[in-house]
């Protein structure tokens, strides 16, 4: 625990930047543990963070909704059993399209598959650009109001096992899914 408050203090500036990047890609974790260590130690401010994950997570579903728009119809010609499920999405994306553009970032995963899957069906790219600004937005506050609350709830000096246990916790249900799924599709001798 001493040394991320080492590095935070150290490199405040470039960790802010660290987390946009983190946001671009998925970064629920990141921003949760960045949140609760400021919280904790008073070394992250949290409206700063807040804008860099809001600002990274907008990027990031702006740049694969571009992408799913330029690359996705070639994709989908290379796998044609992908077309019927794409079709069911875009579906979906006709029926919910704004509800389903405001939340699934809140759904591990999908977020990066889901952007593109909206550039892909064509959706209207200031109608994304617009609810996706919004969607980056609410998710950004919510993870780090959470960390925050999380942070000042346990203290610093108990931080380091919070998040040591929720890790060995989620890897431990990973394995034994991926454990159990094996034996259910493995045969019976």
């Amino acid at each position: 625990m001493a040394e991320i408050q080492e590095i935070w203090a150290s490199y405040g500036a470039l960790a802010y930047v660290l987390a946009a990047l983190w946001a671009f890609f998925e970064g629920e974790t990141f921003v949760l543990i960045a949140s609760a260590l400021g919280a904790a130690t008073g070394l992250v401010d949290p409206w700063i963070l807040l804008v860099a994950v809001w600002i990274g997570s907008f990027l990031g579903d702006q740049t694969w909704f571009s992408l799913g728009r330029r690359y996705g119809p070639g994709v989908l010609k290379r796998f044609p059993n992908a077309e019927a499920k794409f079709q069911n999405a875009t579906g979906m994306l006709d029926q919910y399209g704004t509800w389903f553009i405001l939340s699934f970032r809140f759904l591990y995963g999908i977020r990066n598959v889901a952007a593109a899957a909206c550039g892909l069906a064509g959706f209207d790219r200031k109608r994304f650009m617009m609810l996706n600004f919004v969607a980056a937005g609410v998710w950004a506050s919510s993870f780090v109001a959470a960390g925050w609350f999380l942070g000042g709830l346990i203290g610093p000096q108990n931080l380091f096992y919070v998040i040591a246990g929720s890790a060995l916790l989620l890897l431990t249900v990973f394995l034994y899914r991926r454990f159990r799924r094996r034996r259910v599709v493995a045969p019976a001798i």
